[in-house]
């Protein structure tokens, strides 16, 4: 895991990239091991005029730079496809490692969600400017950068982690939570521009902030007690952000960080690395 991790931060920063992420003989650069929940940096060959992960374009920048992740359940094969200049494809099969996720088996039946007219007239909106929020595009490169926490302390939620009830699975979590306490501040964990600033507190996200680290890649702040930017605005890492709060459905204050690429839901621990001890 740390050997993984460094060869993310050193990609992301520009520096040399290390041995393991040496090019295969198709001339395609990859920083790491692909896992469900993982991302990969990686570097095109010259030439390369389209790459496809899966099928679906994946930007790439001028040197020859890239992200593609993988999704909580990808599946164990996955495909990158360049397509040069002079005509050739280069095929690159990925096999994904699957994760341990932390479960919860428990004796008692999943209660069917009871979502009333009123919740549904008040959700519905929210869920739909979420979704065009995601589907801007900026030119943050935040992406290239090493990956700060927003908040240091105790993780007391970790993503992926999911309850069985009598074999029926609920939903997973969508995040990392981080216990705090109300006004405790929350910064970018990297460069970015806010493409949602919640004027109001959403039913289950509470005050919630998102930002886009560009290439598809972005993250999303739940819970705040207070929201300190605003939409359109280019943050920088390091740069306060908002408050930890306990507002929408939660439990007590603590911050969740969710993170996206695409439609992938990526587990911000893979990127960011171990939390710092204080």
């Amino acid at each position: 895991m740390r050997r993984w991790i460094a060869a993310v931060a050193l990609a992301l920063t520009g520096a040399t990239v290390a041995p393991s992420a040496a090019p295969f003989a198709d001339g395609i650069v990859l920083a790491g091991t692909p896992t469900q929940g993982g991302t990969l940096l990686g570097t095109a060959p010259a030439g390369t005029v389209e790459l496809r992960f899966n099928g679906r374009p994946v930007p790439v920048d001028a040197d020859g730079r890239f992200l593609i992740a993988f999704d909580r359940d990808a599946p164990p094969q996955a495909s990158l496809v360049a397509r040069l200049a002079d005509g050739r494809t280069l095929d690159r099969p990925l096999t994904v490692s699957p994760r341990a996720w932390r479960l919860e088996r428990v004796n008692a039946p999943l209660r069917p969600t009871r979502n009333s007219e009123t919740f549904l007239a008040l959700r519905q909106p929210e869920l739909e400017r979420i979704a065009a929020a995601r589907d801007k595009v900026t030119e943050a490169r935040g992406w290239r950068q090493g990956f700060i926490w927003p908040r240091t302390g105790r993780i007391s939620g970790l993503f992926g982690s999911q309850r069985i009830y009598q074999g029926q699975p609920g939903a997973y979590h969508g995040g990392v939570d981080i216990a705090g306490a109300t006004g405790e501040p929350v910064v970018a964990p990297a460069d970015g521009v806010v493409i949602l600033a919640a004027d109001h507190p959403y039913t289950l996200e509470g005050n919630l902030l998102m930002i886009d680290h560009g290439h598809g890649l972005n993250s999303a702040f739940l819970h705040l007690s207070r929201i300190d930017v605003i939409l359109g605005q280019h943050v920088v890492q390091g740069q306060r952000i908002g408050a930890i709060g306990a507002t929408g459905r939660a439990t007590g204050p603590h911050l969740h960080w969710g993170m996206k690429w695409n439609e992938a839901r990526i587990d911000p621990l893979l990127l960011v690395g171990p939390m710092p001890k204080n």
